[in-house]
């Protein structure tokens, strides 16, 4: 009997097979299109825990995940992988995870550190959080020079930062936007001491890379900080609030529209970031920080969707905060959604290969 997982005998109708890589499909590294990077790291966040094992349970949800998707019916078929889970990275997180809980605990007091202790503790973190940086831009970096498209999969939402400093160096002199789900604006300044705290995700990409523009949709929790960040920075930050857009739509606009005032705000080339608490806390239950309010999945979906249709290039991706808990819907969620991530990303790359190409043509 044929292997499931050959891709000369693949039948995307059958179930997976157990050797078959995400989504069930059959190809490898070098023959796929889009590569998926997992970074199972969670070293800083403040609060539930979880989000290290959210790569792991997407895998093994994505099988589940049938290919056939209107938005691009053929887009698995430019080869969609995924990497082996680096367990050295696995271990680093748990490591730091605990000096970081006793660092959390002498903060709000409820146990006390010598000042030596507390010294070397935090610049444990923080040499950990940025060799961890460098490797994510070492990997990104090699595959964007193999003319790979990448999607990073989390962990908490720190782990982007390096790929999104490689891709702002690989588009170097073209404006770059990025465009977050969250309900987190991540503008915090080094977090509770963490200079690449997962709640400052943000304020480094701004601080340390060329990126010309981020918006942020569905933002419902953030602090004093944050905001006036955001009033210094109009310049660089535009903020579409979950309470913001839940009045225009409850006063007759259509999502249509609130999607393309977003889209106005960016450049060309986007990135898109997406913590997974964006969404309705009945999607992602799990998830470290959950928030009443948020996007449905469809919302979410249409606007990446439209992107596409703006005739707006999708540069690379991240998602971020998928806990499994005890059950597997926060996996489930998280695997469908990352299929679309996938499907829009290809349809983008596809969309502006053709358009070079005709472009080239002219030219000749």
């Amino acid at each position: 009997m044929p292997e499931k997982n050959n891709k000369t005998t693949f039948n995307p109708n059958e179930p997976a097979g157990k050797d078959a890589n995400i989504f069930g499909l059959p190809y490898t590294e070098n023959e796929s299109a889009l590569i998926l990077l997992p970074i199972p790291w969670e070293a800083t966040v403040s609060y539930a825990t979880g989000t290290a094992e959210g790569p792991e349970a997407i895998f093994e949800a994505s099988k589940q995940v049938d290919l056939y998707d209107p938005i691009y019916a053929d887009g698995w078929k430019q080869g969609i992988y995924m990497r082996k889970i680096d367990k050295a990275i696995k271990k680093m997180s748990r490591d730091n995870r605990k000096l970081v809980e006793k660092l959390i605990n002498h903060l709000t007091g409820t146990e006390k550190m010598k000042q030596n202790a507390l010294d070397k503790a935090y610049d444990n973190v923080n040499k950990s959080s940025i060799g961890l940086n460098k490797y994510i831009h070492n990997q990104t970096k090699q595959l964007l020079g193999r003319n790979k498209l990448v999607g990073l999969v989390g962990g908490d939402h720190s782990t982007p930062f390096g790929y999104i400093k490689a891709l702002a160096e690989y588009y170097a002199g073209q404006p770059v936007g990025v465009l977050q789900f969250d309900a987190h604006c991540d503008l915090r300044k080094a977090y509770e001491g963490f200079t690449y705290s997962h709640a400052s995700v943000m304020y480094n990409v701004l601080a340390e890379t060329q990126i010309s523009k981020l918006t942020q949709v569905g933002i419902r929790d953030y602090c004093n900080e944050e905001q006036e960040f955001i009033e210094m920075n109009k310049s660089r930050v535009n903020v579409f609030f979950d309470a913001d857009i839940k009045r225009s739509l409850f006063c007759g606009e259509s999502w249509h529209t609130v999607c393309k005032q977003i889209i106005d705000t960016l450049p060309d080339l986007v990135y898109i970031s997406f913590d997974i608490d964006a969404l309705d806390p009945k999607l992602c239950p799990n998830t470290g920080t959950p928030v009443p309010g948020g996007l449905e999945f469809d919302q979410a979906v249409y606007l990446m969707n439209m992107l596409t249709d703006c005739n707006k290039k999708i540069i690379g991706f991240d998602l971020n905060e998928v806990a499994p808990g005890t059950n597997e819907w926060d996996a489930n969620v998280g695997a469908r959604l990352l299929y679309k991530m996938c499907t829009i990303a290809l349809k983008s790359r596809s969309r502006s290969e053709a358009s070079n190409k005709s472009v080239r043509n002219e030219k000749k």
